[in-house]
């Protein structure tokens, strides 16, 4: 009986190891940049607290209507908005809707220190497009230190606003320059999601967030200095938890 139990036992253990390899090195995509910018679809696709797991949990995108940014850093939602006087409102809740939003869960995080020659938005894309032979899937990271600049920006569109194109999607947004800031950039690379949470012409989508947390935005460019001591996380292989949207 014992000798029954425990082959029942091993085999138990067996397929579920092999149902977290299937799912490892996931990223979960709910709704898509595309519908919002040609189709005008502002309204949410997800609610963040209905992520059930939040332990280990990294995630972007931006707020219902276009109203603001979110993002998820390590199990921690911010969301980030224009006031009425026009300065950075920030938030921290998982009470916050998005059109598009795109998660992933990193147990694990492998820190490397970022190559000097590495000081553009291009040439970061461009490493880590070499980077991502190692995953073979989409995947999150980070990079964190002091930056010689970051430009970003919040969505702020007006009430009633009709969204066709970028264009449209753009009104009302307010733009910020910020030199030698310390904080985080976190990230999303993917060959395979152009216009879904990537622009059609990039592989990363990239959200910034200060080391104070009372500023975060979307990243539209940056500039390293060669003097800059910047650290790149990637996921440790094997070390990536995913779970399915729950609703």
């Amino acid at each position: 009986m014992r000798i029954k139990f425990s082959i029942l036992l091993l085999l138990f253990l067996l397929s579920f190891n092999a149902l977290g390899q299937n799912q490892s090195n996931q990223v979960f995509v709910s709704g898509a940049l595309s519908n919002v910018m040609k189709n005008g679809d502002l309204q949410s696709t997800i609610l963040l607290d209905t992520i059930s797991t939040k332990e280990n949990l990294y995630g972007l995108g931006p707020k219902h209507y276009l109203t603001g940014e979110l993002l998820i850093m390590d199990g921690e939602a911010y969301v980030t908005s224009i006031d009425d006087n026009g300065a950075i409102k920030m938030e921290k809740t998982f009470q916050a809707k998005a059109p598009f939003f795109v998660y992933t869960y990193v147990e694990e995080w492998e820190s490397y220190r970022l190559p000097k020659d590495i000081t553009s938005f291009q040439e970061l894309e461009k490493y880590l497009l070499q980077k991502s032979k190692e995953y073979n899937t989409p995947f999150a990271f980070k990079l964190q230190g002091v930056f010689n600049k970051v430009e970003f920006h919040i969505q702020n569109l007006p009430n009633g606003t009709l969204v066709k194109s970028h264009k449209d999607a753009h009104q009302g947004q307010k733009k910020y320059v910020r030199k030698n800031i310390n904080g985080d950039l976190i990230g999303f690379f993917s060959t395979q999601h152009q216009q879904v949470f990537t622009h059609h012409n990039q592989f990363i989508h990239i959200h910034f967030i200060n080391q104070e947390k009372t500023e975060m935005g979307h990243v539209d460019d940056f500039l390293f200095s060669e003097a800059d001591n910047i650290l790149l996380f990637l996921p440790k292989l094997n070390k990536v938890l995913n779970t399915d949207l729950k609703n």
